[in-house]
């Protein structure tokens, strides 16, 4: 059963080595998501189910590990503590997506080791009712389970943004941001995936899987962070 939830953002940028000089820019958004990693460790859960989009879904072990490599910084992170072997079931070499190694980043700035890591990678373009499915067997997967997932919201809300000013991108994103304030599951179930794609939101397809693992579950929501530094919605919102 999903005891606790933790929402952050995804981009590369949340890891000051690779913000470089914009670093001090996100660090509120660090800030918050340290209190929401709090939440989860102090919700004593048997397993953390971190996820994250991805071009493909998938599965990865703890200690798996992930690069920035291709951000231009020379930092890799692992999806919680180090086991010291490869991660079975995953060849050597094997990396997590970006948005899983942001992930990892802040297990490893929190120390966790409240409870054993798992990670989902969720398709990008994966149907809501799937995403949904999906989240009801993360629900299912241990007694006391508490989720990190890790995606952002438009990224259309500027000129300057990744996808361009498109108009819809402000009513979207606050009306993501009331969801994950309230722990609102019917209404982040309910974000149309046709919309969120237009408006590049990498956060549609992991907030779904959360909305199904916190089915019953009957959790409250706090909105700790919310803003759009380049144009993207970020947000941090812990669950208990």
């Amino acid at each position: 059963m999903l005891v606790a939830a933790a929402v952050c953002p995804a981009p590369p940028l949340l890891v000051p080595e690779v913000a470089a000089g914009a670093a001090a820019e996100l660090g509120d958004a660090r800030t918050a998501c340290s209190d929401a990693l709090a939440v989860l460790a102090a919700s004593r859960p048997d397993l953390l189910v971190v996820v994250g989009a991805a071009a493909e879904g998938g599965g990865y072990d703890q200690g798996t590990p992930g690069s920035f490599a291709g951000f231009g910084v020379d930092l890799t992170v692992t999806l919680g503590p180090d086991l010291g072997e490869s991660p079975s079931g995953h060849a050597t070499g094997d990396t997590l997506p970006a948005s899983l190694a942001v992930a990892g980043w802040l297990l490893g700035q929190a120390r966790w080791s409240a409870a054993p890591v798992a990670g989902v990678a969720v398709a990008e373009d994966l149907p809501p009712g799937g995403c949904g499915l999906l989240g009801q067997d993360i629900g299912r997967s241990a007694a006391r389970v508490a989720m990190l997932v890790v995606g952002d919201g438009s990224a259309c809300r500027t000129l300057k943004a990744p996808g361009y000013l498109d108009e819809r991108a402000a009513g979207f994103d606050a009306a993501a941001a009331r969801a994950l304030a309230t722990a609102d599951t019917a209404a982040l179930a309910a974000i149309d995936a046709g919309l969120a794609a237009e408006l590049q939101a990498a956060g549609r397809a992991p907030w779904q899987v959360l909305a199904g693992a916190a089915e019953g579950a009957d959790l409250a929501g706090r909105l700790l962070y919310e803003d759009a530094p380049y144009g993207v919605g970020y947000f941090v919102a812990a669950w208990s």
